[in-house]
């Protein structure tokens, strides 16, 4: 019985990475040009901002939390950040690179206000993220008035036009934040009191975790991923918007739970993140490369997220799905 469970468990655990290579596969097979340099670092491209984002998720998640703050909080700390580069100077060589700490700086705020909302008023994460992201959102309209606000520079657009071994700079930016996250999550004392809070609360807390502590510094973090994005993203498009943020909500939790974090706390990781982030950009451009239309990614996707959540949970132990 154990030899079967731990055989099931192997399987759980290496059926995301499974499924990217039997996708690659797929694709290469129906179309060559797939698998050539080119089209991997465009996939690499698309998928930068949002696998720090999806990283920046994964904190919440794994503590039995959800964040839905990230499509307004990138949107704002996208914003302020093409204006304070502007500000600055407008290039790196003449100062704009003091943008960059302050938008880190802005967007772990903003995580930290999620996150007292959150905690302080004892409201759901889920209510008290998505009002956030609204509230962001609001503010980059009324900071941009509608309009884009765009950088000229082309120093800082080397993080998408300057290649090492064929991948843009940015690609390599966000390889070292899934380290980081990495580092964080499976080397250091909070990464074992997060996954000790997401696996149970009450008894985290009976063993001495600091549990309302533990959840502000994973929204801190959380934000510091979101600006992370927000700052590739401006370097991936030139400019920035009050809609900057779009559809980051989607893709981010759709990569985490495909990649197999458990959306109920205490499964998962970076490498799971990473896993489920090349698992979505790799069906939306492999679709891409064949033909097929958006619809038919989006159902894909939909059933990844099904299976995903059926392979990694025991329903036999639940009574009843709310």
């Amino acid at each position: 019985m154990a030899k079967r469970l731990l055989t099931y468990e192997n399987a759980v655990r290496w059926a995301p990475l499974l499924v990217l290579l039997a996708l690659m596969l797929l694709f290469t097979a129906i179309n060559p040009a797939f698998l050539t340099e080119r089209n991997l670092a465009r996939i690499a491209i698309a998928a930068a901002p949002a696998l720090m984002v999806a990283v920046g998720v994964t904190f919440i998640i794994i503590m039995g939390s959800i964040d839905l703050s990230m499509e307004g909080s990138i949107s704002l700390t996208a914003v302020l950040f093409c204006f304070a580069f502007v500000q600055f100077g407008g290039t790196l060589a003449a100062g704009a690179w003091l943008a960059v700490p302050l938008i880190l700086l802005a967007g772990a705020g903003i995580g930290l206000v999620n996150g007292l909302v959150h905690v302080r008023l004892r409201i759901p994460s889920f209510m008290a993220s998505l009002a956030i992201g609204f509230v962001c959102t609001g503010a980059a309209i009324l900071v941009t008035g509608g309009d884009i606000v765009k950088i000229d520079d082309d120093v800082f657009r080397a993080l998408l036009t300057w290649r090492i071994l064929g991948f843009p700079l940015m690609v390599y930016v966000a390889a070292l934040g899934v380290v980081v996250a990495w580092v964080i999550l499976s080397h250091t004392r909070f990464g074992r009191h997060l996954y000790a809070v997401g696996g149970g609360e009450e008894l985290a807390h009976a063993s001495g975790v600091n549990v309302g502590r533990v959840r502000l510094v994973g929204f801190v973090l959380a934000g510091l991923f979101y600006a992370v994005a927000a700052i590739l993203q401006v370097a991936k498009l030139g400019q920035a918007e009050s809609v900057t943020g779009a559809n980051f909500m989607f893709l981010s939790i759709t990569s985490t739970v495909v990649g197999g974090v458990a959306l109920w706390g205490g499964i998962g990781g970076a490498w799971n993140t990473l896993v489920g982030v090349l698992i979505v950009f790799v069906i939306n451009n492999g679709m891409v490369v064949i033909g097929l239309p958006d619809y038919v990614q989006n159902g894909m996707l939909g059933v990844l997220v099904i299976i995903a959540v059926i392979l990694s949970t025991d329903r036999r132990s639940i009574s009843f799905v709310k």
